[in-house]
């Protein structure tokens, strides 16, 4: 019950991480990165980002609950940084999203990340 309370509107339950992940803020973002997979390295296009997770485009499509190991150097000029920053994540897959054309689209969640200067 206390939980409850701490949550406010548009909050979603901590039992559905895959929602919480779609109810984050996304930036509209595509940068180029290549993701470590235990298939390989994927050569990917970002289509958006939030805090949470980030949204993949490749030619393959990423398999459910599958460890995705990724770099993002975040641009300057979106930060207001003086310098571009990269970030370090380690995730997982949780959902694929229709494209249009043959390309596939993953989401990601972010289980940890590190900044790299």
């Amino acid at each position: 019950m206390q939980d409850e309370a701490l949550n406010t509107p548009g909050d979603v339950p901590a039992e559905d991480p895959a929602a919480a992940v779609r109810s984050s803020v996304r930036v509209p973002l595509k940068l180029p990165v290549r993701l470590q997979t235990a298939g390989g390295e994927i050569a990917a296009t970002t289509e958006n980002v939030s805090a949470k997770g980030v949204l993949f485009v490749t030619d393959l499509e990423l398999e459910i609950n599958s460890g995705v190991d990724f770099s993002l150097a975040i641009p300057a000029s979106i930060l207001g940084t003086p310098s571009d920053v990269t970030v370090r994540c380690a995730g997982h897959v949780i959902r694929h999203e229709p494209t249009e054309g043959d390309r596939k689209a993953s989401a990601v969640m972010i289980d940890s990340y590190t900044f790299e200067a």
